[in-house]
């Protein structure tokens, strides 16, 4: 092993100081959410809570767990992630299928038209008509409206074209239909372009808002993000009406919402981080 020289070493040096502070300045508003979501009422109003809790108490959390329309509204948010994912993959994954295909007919226009969607836009105004016309203003409507963005089919359609066409070529000889060629060829070797993806349109589905803010009317199909900005402005009122005696402060239950709606992400992100970087550089190397 070659030794560094003295600028290397300093710039090695430099480099890890700089991530390890980025890395405590993004994870510290978490920490301090958490600890305040824990803590009693003396030692917040007080201002003693700076990273870590005082007088540890769990009554946030119990407030915001056995509350009905909370639970209705995690199954409403983990019902648009999963189908609404699942739906967007199938479509992305098709559509980036037959747009890297060279003998696609009209495939410079069918991609002009995918790229212009990225570029242009009718405007807020218009698509909400456009959507309470067709009706996106239920569960269904708001999986299958959002199936798709631009950008991923994108990323798909690129990491596709990487494939070398020999592997392709072999698949035909054998018999492989076109079918058989995305299923057996194309995903199996696409596995960090897919979990990219995968995440992106999982965090866009787990954290929609405006959207079922704007066009879901009825309050058992609103997703979790809609519930929590309304429990969140109305968690003094909240607060003030628990008949129990309580040792937490009302900020410490809006804290509280909050971790609790983070909680999935934290937990899944972890498992499939580790694809995002190579499924974004392999996917956006080839145009």
């Amino acid at each position: 092993m070659e030794r560094l020289n003295r600028s290397e070493k300093i710039f090695k040096v430099f480099s890890y100081t700089m991530v390890i502070i980025f890395a405590l300045l993004t994870l510290y508003p978490v920490l301090y959410a958490f600890s305040v979501s824990i803590s009693g009422k003396v030692a917040y109003e007080s201002g003693q809570i700076v990273l870590l809790p005082k007088e540890v108490t769990f009554q946030a959390y119990d407030m915001v767990l056995h509350n009905k329309g909370f639970w209705i509204a995690y199954t409403n948010t983990l019902f648009y992630t999963v189908l609404g994912t699942a739906w967007s993959m199938a479509i992305s994954i098709t559509g980036a299928y037959a747009l890297q295909k060279t003998k696609l007919m009209f495939r410079r226009q069918w991609n002009f038209l995918l790229v212009f969607t990225m570029w242009f836009s009718a405007g807020m105004i218009p698509l909400y008509l456009n959507y309470k016309t067709m009706h996106v203003d239920n569960r269904w409507g708001m999986i299958i409206a959002f199936g798709i963005q631009a950008y991923n089919i994108i990323l798909l359609r690129n990491y596709f074209s990487s494939i070398p066409k020999e592997i392709e070529e072999a698949a035909i000889v054998d018999g492989a239909n076109e079918f058989q060629m995305l299923g057996k060829v194309y995903i199996p070797m696409s596995t960090a372009s897919i979990a990219t993806v995968t995440l992106f349109y999982a965090i866009s589905r787990w954290n929609g808002y405006y959207w079922s803010k704007m066009l879901l009317a009825n309050p058992y199909e609103q997703p979790l993000q809609v519930y929590l900005r309304q429990l969140i402005e109305n968690y003094q009122k909240l607060y003030d009406e628990s008949p129990v005696n309580l040792t937490y402060s009302a900020d410490s239950l809006a804290y509280a919402i909050i971790i609790c709606s983070i909680i999935p992400v934290l937990v899944i992100y972890p498992y499939i981080q580790k694809y995002f970087a190579k499924g974004v550089n392999v996917g956006g190397v080839k145009g």
